[in-house]
């Protein structure tokens, strides 16, 4: 198997988004290509079909390479729960949660993970393209490190470096970058790419030739600022979004450990509804639904929205008449307490919800990971949906005898003698679901509008998986036209077979 490594001057740089586009333009050209990250630290996870959990980036390069998820493409996945810990899971299952220094020291027992998951595609494909972490010039994480250059030089495979210029300083970056590595991992850098340009480019040509003669290494290209990308984001939340009559209001409070962010892109992209991220200091109030979201740390957000007086707008909104839905942790936030007995979150043993639905939760150190299928019935509406699950809670209740949705034990079983999951009050004015991904198809969608009671809405509702689709065939487009294809082709063959 040949192996090539991207790898970034800052993070951000554009890692993600230009592996996810090598993929496509790869398999598109026939190679039997993979992704791969050793370390990702993300709270937008994916499950994959076998049950285990790994970066939501590394799910859309698995789409993008057109290859089904596996844990073997994130062997490692660090999720934050506070300012210094992070739950790690270890191929797809969580493992513990650790402070920043015990997990420094735990890198030698993850760099086996990672090796044995690299081993392991190596048998099914030809080609792995592996995603850097933040940057390999972090000087105080350079011992042991796994996710840069400590697993670049453990594998001995080619590195590019991705540099964003719309941050401005590229010709630092690189540079600088380059500057901090060792010898050999210098030499291990081939070439550069520049991300999110937007310009003359003839203005730019003077810095590259300047570029190449300072440090030997070619420019394999320079990908343009592509405007309305709109891929599965690994960290930052699209706060932006273009509405051109709105017809709805959605709010989501910005918590936090908010995790799966990526559950209302498909309400983003839509031109009638007004999805807006609520944060520190702003008010719930001119919402038609709002929308509690999944949280790595439930019980500090609940406590974070209590403190933004957010409590108080959620039941004034009902009793005007409004909606809310919660999602995972923000199904979990409307009941009457979280128990954390085993201190899965923290050292507070139970915390009282927000008291709107009858039901109790209680943590627990197993997680539920599975990719289901499930009926919905709402309004006397029903609908078939698919998601996936990822939580450690078990909730019980009263609330619970009337389930929002029915999910089918097996993909193919559609009567209704599944496992039911959330709830719907008994006013009809909230829902609640574990799952996520819920609006990813059309049907659930329609189902909520008709639900908030919003008649003849104006737009196509998304399908995120073919809006997805587009944008990775555009993404190719602009790598086959502005990378040096030919080139990184010849890096790639050039490699070691590992």
């Amino acid at each position: 198997m040949k192996t090539l490594m991207v790898q970034g001057t800052t993070s951000d740089a554009g890692k993600s988004t230009l592996v996810a586009g090598l993929c496509r333009v790869l398999v598109n050209a026939g190679f039997n290509v993979a992704p791969f990250k050793p370390q990702n630290m993300a709270l937008n996870s994916a499950v994959t079909k076998d049950g285990g959990e790994i970066g939501r980036a590394q799910a859309l390069q698995a789409i993008a390479a057109k290859v089904e998820a596996r844990i073997d493409f994130n062997p490692i996945l660090l999720k934050p729960n506070s300012d210094t810990g992070a739950q790690v899971i270890v191929h797809g299952k969580a493992l513990s949660n650790m402070e920043a220094g015990k997990y420094h020291d735990y890198k030698k027992v993850a760099m086996q993970a990672v090796l044995t998951s690299h081993q392991r595609l190596a048998l099914d494909h030809d080609v792995l393209l592996v995603e850097g972490a933040g940057s390999p010039a972090e000087i105080n994480l350079r011992a042991n490190d796994i996710a840069n250059m400590g697993y670049a030089e453990a594998v001995d495979c080619p590195v590019i470096l991705v540099a964003d210029i719309d941050r401005g300083g590229v010709f630092a970056h690189l540079v600088g970058t380059l500057a901090l590595l060792s010898e050999s991992e210098q030499e291990r850098v081939k070439g550069f790419i520049i991300n999110r340009f937007r310009g003359d480019i003839k203005l730019l040509e003077s810095g590259l030739d300047w570029l190449e003669e300072r440090t030997g290494k070619p420019v394999l290209g320079v990908l343009p600022y592509l405007h309305d990308l709109a891929l599965d984001a690994e960290d930052a939340v699209a706060l932006d979004n273009k509405v051109t009559q709105v017809q709805v209001n959605v709010f989501v409070p910005l918590l936090p450990h908010m995790s799966n962010h990526t559950d209302f892109d498909p309400l983003r992209l839509q031109p009638n509804i007004n999805l807006q991220y609520i944060k520190m200091g702003q008010s719930l109030q001119g919402a038609d639904l709002i929308i509690l979201p999944g949280s790595k740390n439930v019980t500090s957000d609940l406590t974070f929205l209590k403190q933004q007086g957010w409590q108080q707008e959620i039941d004034q909104h009902l009793r005007y008449g409004g909606k809310v839905m919660g999602i995972c942790g923000g199904y979990q936030m409307l009941g009457e307490k979280i128990f954390d007995p085993e201190h899965i979150e923290s050292h507070v043993e139970q915390v009282s919800g927000l008291g709107l639905l009858d039901f109790t939760t209680t943590l627990t150190e197993n997680k539920t990971l599975s990719q289901v299928c499930a009926t919905m019935t709402l309004n006397n509406e029903t609908c078939q949906l698919t998601g996936y699950e990822i939580h450690c809670g078990v909730s019980n209740g009263p609330a619970l005898s009337k389930p929002l949705l029915n999910i089918q034990v097996q993909p193919s079983d559609k009567n209704q003698h599944g496992i039911a999951d959330g709830c719907i009050s008994n006013d009809g004015q909230i829902i609640a679901t574990y799952l996520h991904g819920f609006f990813d198809c059309p049907a659930p969608t329609q189902l909520v509008l008709n639900w908030l009671g919003i008649k003849d809405f104006k737009a196509p509702i998304i399908d995120i998986s073919q809006h997805r689709e587009i944008q990775l065939e555009r993404l190719a487009k602009v790598c086959n036209e502005h990378l040096n294809m030919d080139k990184i082709k010849l890096i790639i063959a050039q490699s070691k077979n590992t």
